[in-house]
């Protein structure tokens, strides 16, 4: 098994609670750092959203591990972001039998 080409610099992102001000909470992001990754597309689908249609496109992105627990360790629901582009992450594995890496699979979704 190739070591993965870890080339690209995504900000890895957990859901966080955030005061609206009116008593409430609306749903918002925190960054928890930088990772560097290795990603791969894999198929796409179109569907129909609220307000739009939508293309959504499974990523695997592979990145060195974290012990579990950790908060370098992705998880799913968080998200990594590179720019403007978001993959929500839907599960996470070990890529390798030593656990030096580790393949997220996830989902970018694009209103068209």
């Amino acid at each position: 098994m190739r070591a993965p080409n870890l080339t690209r610099k995504l900000m890895l992102e957990a859901p966080e609670r955030v005061a609206d001000g009116a008593g409430g909470f609306a749903p918002g992001w925190v960054a928890l750092g930088v990772v560097w990754a290795e990603v791969k597309p894999g198929a796409g689908r179109d569907f129909a959203g609220l307000s739009a249609a939508l293309s959504a496109t499974a990523y695997r992105i592979t990145l060195r591990a974290a012990p579990v627990g950790s908060p370098a360790r992705p998880a799913p629901d968080q998200r990594f972001r590179e720019g403007a582009r978001l993959f929500r992450i839907r599960a996470v594995t070990e890529r390798d039998p030593g656990g030096r890496y580790l393949t997220c699979l996830t989902e970018e979704e694009v209103a068209r």
